[in-house]
């Protein structure tokens, strides 16, 4: 009996030491606390052909976004056809999980459907025409998740980095209207949905005016618009983080919400004459453009905690004006900055590495939020 109630103390004393294990907290148990942390995620990890990815993102993001399902190439690719499969699995993934989901994107130039611009000859189409594409297509895309969504880019990308619109197609048949259309057809379909501009370079101040500009207009014409996205493809020397910051205030004073939709550090060298995120960017391979194909050194990984960190602490700054964080991609293997904007080379742009290891990086964010 003595050894029975030995043992048993044994035990119960076990229990107790093991119980005083703290948890390592996550980002969505101390971020969420302030805002949506998200995460944008690929066919593959919905469908679980990437096994790992979903258990990071259940673990520790509140939202997400789907990488490419949801553009018009994807989702729309002929004018009477609609593919829903991959776009009905992430809103299905994100309803069974209890995760906030965003629509990306409604209108934009590129990976655009291929027949939007253009008639059975080949021939630019006309406004009206082009107008009422778009005007299906949004009202399709929205209408059937409706209430499901919780807010949409309506518009991708439609500013030049020295504050110009950009000459896409929807811009050069239609006009600069398209974007004030975009927004109404996307209210008509579901009003309830947040509707957001999204863009890069947004610490660019000619960017920054014009964007301001347009959704002061809006507001004046009682057109919705609920925040504007700052996609956040930062580098090693980029952006200004003073002029960053200035977007972040100035876009707050327009009466929005401000977001990092695209969160990521391309922490390798960058060709000549590269700028922004366009994605029609394309160099060629260069061996001294990909220093860490054999792994990052330690000087690197010093360089990229020290990045993200400064980004933290301006993002803690400024937490109540933030709606939402995403970073696009869940580890650095999926990646898009691979192969953007040169092909075939090895980035570490994220919080978790190729085998799906958490950095070091995401506690140490975490302590500046706590």
């Amino acid at each position: 009996m003595k050894h029975i109630i030995s043992l048993s103390i044994l035990s119960l004393l076990l229990c107790c030491c093991g119980s005083t294990t703290e948890k390592e907290p996550t980002l969505k148990e101390v971020l969420g606390k302030h805002f949506l942390i998200g995460v944008a995620m690929n066919t593959d990890q919905v469908a679980g052909i990437d096994p790992k990815a979903a258990p990071i993102v259940k673990k520790h993001f509140n939202a997400i976004v789907p990488e490419n399902c949801m553009k018009g190439e994807v989702i729309h690719p002929e004018e009477d056809r609609y593919d829903w499969t991959e776009a009905d699995r992430i809103v299905k993934f994100a309803e069974d999980n209890g995760l906030t989901i965003t629509g990306h994107c409604l209108v934009w130039h590129s990976q655009a459907p291929k027949w939007m611009f253009t008639d059975k000859e080949g021939k630019p189409v006309s406004r009206e025409v082009l107008i009422d594409r778009m005007h299906k297509h949004i009202a399709t895309v929205v209408g059937r998740y409706k209430g499901r969504i919780k807010g949409w880019d309506v518009v991708n990308e439609t500013v030049e980095d020295n504050g110009e619109m950009r000459r896409s197609p929807y811009y050069n048949i239609i006009g600069p209207d398209y974007i004030e259309l975009a927004f109404k057809f996307a209210h008509e379909a579901d009003p309830d949905a947040e509707l957001y501009i999204n863009d890069y370079s947004m610490s660019k101040p000619g960017k920054r005016e014009t964007t301001c500009r347009i959704v002061r207009e809006f507001k004046e014409k009682g057109i919705r618009v609920d925040a504007i996205g700052m996609q956040s493809h930062n580098g090693l020397d980029y952006p200004d983080l003073a002029e960053y910051e200035k977007s972040m205030d100035a876009f707050a004073a327009c009466g929005v919400k401000i977001m990092m939709t695209e969160l990521d550090l391309n922490m390798l060298p960058n060709p000549e004459n590269f700028g922004g995120a366009d994605i029609n960017q394309n160099f060629q391979y260069d061996e001294k453009m990909n220093p860490y194909r054999n792994g990052i050194t330690e000087e690197g990984i010093e360089t990229f905690n020290k990045l993200y960190t400064d980004l933290f602490k301006i993002y803690f700054k400024h937490r109540n004006q933030i709606s939402r964080i995403t970073f696009w991609g869940v580890d650095d293997g999926s990646s898009w900055l691979n192969d953007f904007p040169v092909k075939g080379r090895t980035n570490y742009p994220l919080f978790f590495d190729r085998d799906y290891n958490e950095k070091p990086i995401l506690q140490q964010v975490i302590k500046i939020f706590e």
